[in-house]
């Protein structure tokens, strides 16, 4: 009978220890992933920012026109934690009443999106380009995929009121995490001065961009996925203040009764490009969807320049005037 027991003993001694080094791996697993998805720095799966000019680029004159145009520098604090956001400012060449906030990418800058400032400062916009925080100038510990930044958004746009006056329409823009911002902002109460949104390649949740890379980046088959995902977003309360399913698009464009124009690359397989009928069904304003034939993630602008151009100037000219 005692060996019996002792043996049972055994059993549960052993079972315990798997049960704690499983826990111990899972745990690992979630601080890993944080430190790879949330912690800025260098990623090997992001291509650097600091690329030469090339007048082969087919928006080689929107981004040289950005890199010497003359550009104010704007600060606000940010919605929470007490951080410095930096902005560069263009003013329109005739006073104008017109403005758009450009949002950036995961792990880009200001200057990325250069292009698209020339773009929309052409059809005589005032320009406001933040550093979001944890990136380029602005500081930050963490990266918050837009669902902490859409009340820094919120913030910079009272700014261009503050600029502009009371009688200021203002366009909200953005790619990818910028897209996604963008459509996360759509969510909260804004001024009745913002008049419209444009996003462009954002994804339907943080969970949902999370697990699609954990299966294509990392290959994890859904069993070993799952657990590390969950890991991750529980570490991501912890340090960044919300698990991960809480940053949705969707759950944000159900609250939005604004206009939007959701673009995406047909050859997108960063943000798959089935996420944005996703989005798109979700929004509760006026809407408009264009899929851009042959572009990868990111790059609709630059494959049809001019016929991006069209579009987004074209659904805008019915909301601003």
């Amino acid at each position: 009978m005692r060996q019996g027991n002792s043996h049972r003993r055994h059993i549960w001694k052993w079972f315990a220890w798997i049960c704690g080094i499983l826990l111990i791996l899972w745990i690992a697993a979630g601080l890993y992933f944080f430190k790879v998805g949330m912690v800025p720095g260098h990623k090997s799966f992001i291509r650097s920012n600091t690329q030469t000019l090339k007048k082969s680029d087919p928006l080689y004159h929107q981004k040289n026109w950005f890199k010497n145009t003359h550009k104010q520098t704007w600060k606000i604090t940010s919605a929470t934690k007490n951080y410095r956001l930096v902005a560069d400012y263009i003013p329109a060449n005739h006073p104008s009443n017109k403005s758009v906030l450009i949002c950036h990418g995961f792990m880009n800058n200001k200057e990325s999106m250069g292009a698209y400032a020339a773009m929309f400062h052409q059809m005589g916009y005032n320009v406001l380009l933040p550093d979001a925080r944890a990136h380029g100038q602005s500081q930050g510990r963490y990266i918050g995929y837009g669902w902490p930044e859409r009340y820094d958004a919120r913030k910079w746009i009272e700014q261009l009121i503050k600029k502009n006056g009371q009688d200021s329409q203002i366009v909200m823009f953005g790619v990818s995490m910028g897209g996604a911002t963008t459509m996360m902002t759509s969510g909260i109460q804004l001024p009745h001065q913002v008049k419209a949104f444009v996003e462009d390649c954002g994804y339907t949740s943080l969970a949902d961009e999370l697990d699609h890379e954990a299966r294509h980046m990392y290959h994890m088959p859904p069993v070993i996925a799952k657990p590390a995902e969950a890991s991750l977003s529980i570490v991501n309360r912890v340090a960044n203040g919300f698990f991960t399913a809480q940053a949705s698009s969707v759950a944000s464009l159900h609250r939005n009764h604004r206009p939007m124009l959701f673009i995406h690359g047909a050859e997108d397989d960063f943000v798959p490009t089935q996420m944005v009928y996703t989005n798109y069904r979700a929004t509760r304003g006026p809407r408009q969807l264009w899929i851009v034939p042959k572009a990868a993630h990111a790059k609709s602008y630059q494959t049809s320049p001019q016929q991006y151009q069209r579009h987004v100037q074209k659904f805008l000219q019915k909301y601003v005037h």
